[in-house]
């Protein structure tokens, strides 16, 4: 059974967890990505169509969340019943991390792992990388789109911030720190500044000035507002502990 040790360390890792879960870079591209597709087609927002790709994309959202949090369930499950029991509780690396395959891939364990992060990484860092680029456009007031065409001298900026953070991902490769570590830290940052984000999402997404008809309903507050607010107590928690 699992057994959780107490103080800061236990709400560090929870920080992560949710920054794993809930990452700031989950708040852009989609919601970019479904006007602009809107835009393209033509098509008038009325108020049925919206609502149809609303629908849409909640099942979407449904199926990707359930699949995702399966994936990490395993993830713990097989890292715990591995290296756990092996006495591995400190991972610096990709190699340690490749041992809890051993039981299943015998000699072919690093192959295996291998295989998984570079899948892993061909789907990470293009929409890591055009996340960022999408929330910087928005805040600089940029054109962004990924159908914008560079030698025509279209979104600059926006694909210089593709460039700049994969250049960047590539070169954290060569820092001499553990990468692990470096994935641990990034997510408690995620979780960190996902707070602040998510309040002002339930602002917008609240408020009929912004949004219109589309306002959100009762229970989405509720359920969205209740995230907020579990997220807000953990970080200040980590924080003051």
């Amino acid at each position: 059974m699992p057994q959780l040790p107490g103080g800061r360390e236990v709400l560090v890792m929870i920080v992560a967890v949710f920054g794993t879960t809930i990452s700031p870079y989950l708040f852009f591209w989609q919601a970019a990505q479904e006007v602009e597709d809107r835009t393209q087609a033509g098509h008038p927002h009325t108020t049925a169509e919206v609502r149809w790709h609303l629908r849409r994309i909640k099942w979407d959202t449904l199926f990707g969340m359930g699949f995702s949090n399966l994936i990490a369930f395993f993830i713990i499950l097989s890292t715990a019943v591995t290296l756990h029991n092996a006495g591995i509780t400190d991972i610096e690396s990709s190699s340690q991390a490749a041992e809890a395959l051993r039981p299943l891939a015998g000699e072919f364990t690093f192959l295996l792992f291998s295989l998984g992060i570079i899948g892993t990484g061909m789907l990470a860092v293009p929409v890591l990388a055009g996340s960022a680029a999408y929330a910087i456009a928005e805040a600089a007031g940029w054109e962004g789109s990924l159908s914008l065409r560079l030698e025509q001298g279209e979104g600059k900026g926006f694909y210089g911030v593709v460039a700049i953070a994969t250049l960047g991902s590539v070169l954290l490769c060569f820092l001499p720190i553990a990468p692990v570590k470096l994935l641990y830290w990034s997510a408690i940052l995620n979780g960190m500044i996902a707070v602040p984000i998510m309040a002002v999402m339930m602002l917008l997404a609240s408020r009929h000035k912004v949004m219109g008809e589309h306002t959100i309903g009762k229970r989405l507050r509720i359920m969205g507002w209740l995230a907020t607010l579990t997220m807000s107590v953990v970080v200040l928690a980590m924080l003051v502990v």
